[in-house]
């Protein structure tokens, strides 16, 4: 297992301290109620899954045996749980919403979801959406540690629209590069459209968990060189090898179809590209300054000797 980085804890507790007190949870009642989150959850599990086994539910949500069945103890006292023996198991004890029980939650689940109506509602549309966005990430993230694997695919319909609009938002955000590098990267998606060579000339789209999280080009330059283009990574897919693997996918394809060399050109700016390049195998050979995309920039061009191939 490998040893996770301190700034990485201190991120994730960052958050929670943060979302738990966005959302209220740390507030004696939850919801201007008098139940606490867990007890809300529990109403929760009921409404949702009816007559429920009680170690079931222990297991669902996690709890001490001890704590749950004072809880429940204290809602069949309200008059909001009924608990009988399981029918299929007279060892087992089942507990369900009383009509109460169901007309208390309802309350809760009109409450909760006004309170998160309000939460969204403050933010702009495209806001919103990157935000249930990035919840659903974390979401998948976390139910399925380690199960999900990085695919290399050809574009789909809609992938090339996405390398346009993945490329100017992200330069944009990092870099505050302005309309003319989504300008650039339009027209060289539009060049390899209309009359790229399909036997010598390829695009890759990395997946991840079901999403593309990064692209490269292979196009030609002359007869024996290509020029690796276009090459992005998603900042919530760096750090998974995707950079190394869409580049050696292109490498791999070059040399394969016969070319000689591969040239690439970007800017010094783009360190983590840079270093991909660099552990590849490229070597910088030139370096030139100029104003693109609204900045003063070195741009850098790499070249790399391909192997015969066998």
């Amino acid at each position: 297992m490998t040893t996770v980085a301190a700034a990485d804890i201190d991120a994730v507790r960052e958050f929670n301290r943060r979302y738990t007190r966005v959302i209220g949870v740390l507030r004696e009642g939850l919801l201007d109620s008098e139940y606490s989150l867990t007890e809300a959850r529990i109403m929760f599990e009921l409404a949702n899954s009816g007559a429920t086994e009680v170690i079931t539910l222990r297991r669902a949500l996690d709890l001490d045996p001890g704590y749950l069945s004072r809880i429940l103890t204290r809602f069949e006292k309200d008059g909001l749980v009924q608990r009988n023996r399981s029918d299929t198991d007279g060892r087992r004890q089942e507990v369900r919403l009383t009509t109460r029980g169901k007309e208390i939650f309802a309350v809760l689940d009109d409450r909760s979801s006004a309170e998160v109506g309000y939460l969204l509602n403050a933010h702009a549309p495209a806001e919103r959406t990157r935000l249930v966005t990035a919840m659903r990430t974390i979401q998948r993230v976390l139910d399925s540690p380690g199960a999900r694997e990085l695919a290399i695919r050809a574009p789909r319909p809609g992938d090339y629209g996405w390398v346009i609009q993945r490329n100017a938002a992200l330069y944009a955000a990092e870099y505050g590069w302005d309309a003319s590098y989504e300008t650039l990267v339009a027209r060289i998606v539009a060049d390899y459209l209309d009359k790229h060579d399909a036997r010598r000339e390829r695009a890759w789209i990395a997946e991840y968990d079901g999403e593309p999280v990064g692209c490269v080009f292979c196009v030609a330059e002359t007869d024996t060189t290509a020029r690796l283009r276009l090459l992005l990574v998603e900042p919530t897919a760096r750090g998974l090898g995707v950079g190394s693997t869409l580049v050696d996918h292109c490498l791999r394809f070059a040399t394969e179809v016969g070319y000689h060399d591969m040239l690439l050109w970007t800017n010094d700016v783009l360190t983590c590209a840079r270093h991909i390049y660099q552990r590849a195998g490229f070597e910088l050979i030139d370096s030139t300054p100029h104003h693109s995309f609204g900045h003063d920039l070195i741009g850098q061009t790499w070249h790399l000797t391909l192997p015969p191939h066998a």
